[in-house]
């Protein structure tokens, strides 16, 4: 099922998987098109439509109610609600060591440069439904955006027919002090958001993972409004020596496998002896899975266990794959960290596996996919901020440097440019 590859003979695998990245969905885009400019063009109505259209709910209220969310509270496991309260304040305090200042520093002739850090005012954060309940993804989106400084923070998630929202993604948004609450999913849920409705307020970013409409959406608003990123399926890396515990490898694998049967969940490693008593492993444990189907399917067409020469070859092997996370389960981690250039998230050591990321260690869980790692980063506070040059020129300065300005706009043919300049030098 999980079978082994020799990179050194083929890296076949490794083109498998890298070809299926950021394949168009021509059909898909089509429709969601076709959804965006119908929530555009008739607002609430589209709304109500595609609510009863997805979600067989017929919705007169689009926006959650106080005792929904006060039922939500007290429908709620105790002891669950305090885990999720451990897990926000590790979270903020790290989101709080993100956090940009502005800075300014002085020139010569009393000339101030710098830049003034700005918090966006409006954010839609978007939390799954569908086959699961996602409250971790409440926090990670809503307190980057918190800590940032967002001023109006709204948070969306698919109804069931009877148009109510999960209850621990209510009881995490009531947790974080979230007020405005809403139960639209799916394409029309972004649409809304990013043009706004006679409801439904317009925002300067939408964030947060959602299917393959949700992630088609937000990649054809961009521009209408900022977003994080587009969110492909799950994956995970592990890069292991022969001293790893093949019982926790597999278990790693499946906490991607069991996302999705799109996801991919990938062994690198220089033991053969590892690389198959992990397959022995999978082989027993994967009955025993809840999720035996979505992992069995994720196993056989998207994932591997790749040998390497060496450790150092393995790095390389998981550079060129650039996983969303990626774990380092070998004698000495930390002496690899240099050596991996792109992830979304590292975890080094056997006992930092992938879900202690998920939930609680603080960083930030919604990560780059497929291969974006390579040059998108985690969600973080600085994505719910924007950057705003300041330039503070004296007359003296521009006395200075004024005929190099001008003669330097000439060069480009900007007429206007230069005499701007010029004209103050008289």
């Amino acid at each position: 099922m999980l079978q082994i590859i020799h990179y050194k003979e083929t890296d076949s695998i490794l083109s498998q998987f890298l070809s299926r990245r950021n394949a168009l969905d021509q059909n898909v885009e089509a429709s969601v098109k076709e959804i965006l400019q119908t929530v555009k063009d008739k607002g609430d109505e589209a709304l109500r439509h595609y609510a009863l259209k997805f979600d067989q709910a017929n919705l007169t209220e689009f926006k959650v109610s106080e005792r929904e969310i006060e039922e939500a509270v007290q429908n709620m496991d105790g002891d669950l609600m305090e885990i999720l309260q451990k897990a926000s304040q590790n979270i903020r305090r790290f989101h709080e060591h993100e956090l940009e200042k502005s800075f300014f520093y002085e020139q010569d002739h009393g000339v101030i440069i710098g830049q003034k850090i700005t918090p966006m005012e409006r954010a839609l954060l978007y939390i799954p439904g569908g086959q699961a309940a996602y409250p971790s993804s409440v926090l990670m989106n809503v307190i980057p955006a918190q800590v940032a400084g967002v001023n109006e923070i709204y948070v969306t998630s698919p109804c069931n027919k009877d148009g109510e929202v999960n209850h621990v993604v209510l009881a995490a948004a009531h947790l974080l002090g979230i007020k405005e609450v809403y139960k639209l999913g799916g394409a029309q849920a972004v649409g809304a958001f990013a043009y706004g409705t006679e409801s439904i307020p317009k925002v300067d970013i939408i964030s947060g993972p959602g299917n393959k409409y949700v992630a088609m959406a937000k990649k054809l608003v961009f521009g209408e409004v900022a977003i994080d990123s587009i969110a492909g399926p799950s994956e995970i890396a592990i890069i292991a020596d022969e001293a790893a515990n093949p019982k926790f490898i597999a278990l790693d694998l499946f906490s991607q496998a069991e996302h999705d049967q799109d996801a991919s969940a990938i062994l690198i490693t220089p033991s053969e002896k590892l690389a198959k008593r992990v397959q022995e492993e999978v082989m027993r444990l994967l009955p025993t899975m809840k999720r035996k189907s979505w992992i069995e399917v994720a196993l056989q067409n998207n994932s591997a266990i790749i040998l390497t020469g060496d450790l150092n070859e393995a790095c390389q092997v998981s550079n060129k794959i650039a996983p969303e996370h990626l774990e380092v389960q070998t004698a000495e981690p930390w002496s690899y960290l240099s050596k991996l250039k792109h992830a979304g998230a590292i975890f080094l050591g056997a006992y930092s596996s992938e879900p202690v990321g998920d939930y609680y260690a603080g960083p930030n869980h919604t990560l780059p996919t497929s291969g974006t790692a390579r040059f998108f980063s985690p969600l973080s506070t600085r994505d719910f901020m924007k950057r705003s040059s300041v330039i503070s020129y004296t007359r003296d300065m521009l006395m200075q440097t004024g005929e190099d300005i001008a003669r330097f706009a000439d060069s480009e043919g900007l007429e206007a440019h230069a005499e701007a300049v010029r004209s103050r030098l008289s």
